[in-house]
């Protein structure tokens, strides 16, 4: 690829990109979303961040160390859901999560 088809690429995807961010906060200015919308919006974070642990999660190669080593991160994950459900605390979420971690790998 040559330096003028890269900068091409490169700006068409930055205009494009930057166009899907602008035009809807300069559309919207000023007008109050409807409830529906601002419910499904608050879902936006929660997914991302699920998205993101999932990804660390679960990899095709989480099983090549072994089972344990491959359950270890998911067992961990499972305390710190429980803790999450009965604490509703962030903090608590991350203590658990790295005190059940390494316990686990003392095992």
């Amino acid at each position: 690829m040559s330096t003028s088809q890269f900068l091409v690429l490169w700006l068409s995807s930055f205009a494009f990109i930057l166009a899907c961010r602008v035009v809807p906060v300069v559309a919207l200015r000023g007008r109050p979303l409807s409830p529906r919308v601002v419910e499904a919006l608050g879902y936006i974070p929660p997914a991302a961040f699920a998205a993101l642990v999932a990804n660390d999660l679960l990899s095709p190669t989480m099983f090549d160390a072994g089972l344990w080593a491959g359950l270890m991160p998911l067992v961990a994950a499972g305390v710190v859901v429980l803790v999450a459900w009965r604490t509703h605390s962030m903090l608590w979420c991350c203590v658990a999560g790295v005190a059940a971690y390494v316990l686990l790998s003392l095992v």
